[in-house]
């Protein structure tokens, strides 16, 4: 129907009634220090407002010059990943650090740390939104885009991992008489190849269903004919219709529905490859909800971590507000103590099971070798998020990234210390060893946070990063309505 035709605008005005009665069903009883509930939006901005916010990041002629600058660098790094890519597929698996008996390394540590970092994007995203959490709408869209970005860069360690990479196809049930090795479902890595590929699947379709409004709004307003092509397929025909959006309000529980418990069963799974083997260290069963915990953790320190700067960059201020990075904050330091409550129980259940090779595994964690690496991870993990106990740290823009910065350096090192210090110390000590990395280790981490940024950026250019429609439905009713 033409934009313009009485019909059309009818059809607007219930929708966003529609969306007054769905999305926003009971008021968010968040309330600042002088007892009145604290806003969601500021600056007074109404449903137009909102659109022009965020359109004007992608209707802009050109960007900021910082995402010029961050953007070459992140494909520096990229292309950095690319060349240790080739060279591992070129040389073979030797040219890491892994050596006997430490055969997990860096890739091992990097994909379950990338893994836990997607893990924000989806609670966010599906249990807040099943919760009716009005506070998530203007920060879900970011971390859904990090959730897919960082599952890209997990998959890339175990996909280069496993030795001869050609026949990587062995690790799926084919029907065919012509392998020459079936998988073995009993074990856990397959689990990861099933979870991680299903987790990204469901977390693709969520952010791309929640996407489709707000791309009709970039088709709408876009004035060149390829963008309104490009735009145009991606909005799958979307009218806007009352009849559009109660079906997508339908498809949109549905996957989240879907998403929720891949929250729990994905990390758990991936703690799996630990907890099921008969390694001291690994052999217990705190480390589901305990790896759980640790990627929420991580995974909303990566949010707030990218989301600041943006906010200032774009000066979307308005809309992503103080009151969303606290609430993400208060969570930082909650799964914080989760995490550091389950570090003390680690070394009870040692002592308290009564076998010297466990009690020996946490004493070398926290005294051997490596024990700078375990009191980098206790300092980071457990004792620095404490500063967000005082309302002037968890709202301090520039303080919360540089605590979040450290929140993840933290959970690389607990990765790190699980599993080097278990296997550098076997069962048998003629062939305990120390762990070095090579520069390929230590070149494949830094590229893939290339891959990560570079992956970050184009979205934050090209696509919606808040979700203009969810904060519409948590907005206040316009008068003329």
């Amino acid at each position: 129907m033409p934009p313009g035709s009485r019909r059309y605008k009818n059809l607007n005005i219930h929708k966003e009634i529609y969306l007054m009665a769905t999305v926003n069903p009971s008021l968010d009883n968040t309330y600042d220090d002088a007892g009145e509930r604290s806003p969601l939006i500021l600056g007074g901005l109404d449903y137009a407002g909102v659109t022009d916010e965020v359109c004007g990041i992608w209707e802009a002629d050109k960007p900021p010059k910082i995402w010029f600058i961050v953007l070459g660098a992140a494909i520096s790094l990229l292309m950095v990943l690319g060349g240790c890519v080739g060279h591992l597929l070129m040389d073979g698996v030797g040219v890491w650090g892994n050596n006997n008996p430490a055969y997990w390394g860096w890739p091992i540590v990097n994909f379950v740390f990338w893994v836990g970092i997607g893990h924000a994007g989806t609670l966010i995203s599906a249990i807040l939104f099943l919760f009716r959490q009005n506070w998530r709408t203007s920060i879900n869209r970011a971390a859904e885009a990090m959730t897919i970005f960082a599952v890209v860069c997990a998959g890339l360690f175990p996909g280069v991992h496993i030795g001869r990479v050609w026949v990587f196809y062995w690790l799926f049930p084919i029907p065919t008489e012509h392998l020459a090795m079936w998988p073995n479902f009993r074990s856990p890595l397959l689990w990861d190849v099933f979870a991680v590929s299903t987790y990204a699947t469901v977390s693709i379709l969520f952010w791309y269903m929640g996407m489709v409004p707000d791309i009709a709004t970039f088709r709408d307003r876009c004035t060149s004919k390829i963008g309104k092509f490009v735009y145009g397929l991606l909005s799958l025909g979307w009218t806007g219709s009352a009849r559009a959006w109660h079906r997508y309000e339908i498809a949109y529980t549905i996957l989240a529905a879907l998403a929720t418990p891949l929250v729990l069963s994905v990390h758990t799974i991936v703690s799996f490859d630990f907890a099921v083997s008969q390694v001291p260290g690994w052999h217990t069963t705190i480390f589901p909800p305990y790896f759980v915990a640790g990627a929420i953790f991580s995974g909303f320190a990566m949010v707030v971590t990218l989301l600041v700067p943006v906010r200032k960059l774009y000066g979307l201020e308005n809309l992503i507000t103080l009151r969303h990075l606290e609430n993400m904050n208060k969570i930082i330091m909650a799964t914080g103590m989760m995490v550091g409550t389950a570090y003390g129980i680690e070394f009870f259940i040692a002592w308290y099971s009564g076998v010297p090779y466990e009690s020996y595994a946490f004493y070398n964690r926290a005294f051997g070798n490596y024990w700078w690496a375990y009191w980098i991870m206790v300092s980071c993990n457990v004792l620095i998020p404490q500063v967000f106990w005082i309302k002037w740290c968890r709202t301090t823009p520039w303080f919360m990234v540089i605590i979040c910065i450290f929140v993840n350096i933290g959970m690389w090192f607990e990765r790190f210390v699980i599993t080097i210090t278990s296997l550098c110390r076997d069962f048998v000590p003629s062939s305990w060893a120390y762990f070095h990395p090579t520069w390929v280790d230590i070149l494949m981490l830094i590229g893939s946070f290339g891959l990560f940024f570079t992956l970050f950026t184009l979205f934050c250019r090209y696509l919606p990063v808040i979700a203009m429609a969810e904060v519409k439905g948590v907005m206040p009713r316009p008068k003329d309505h």
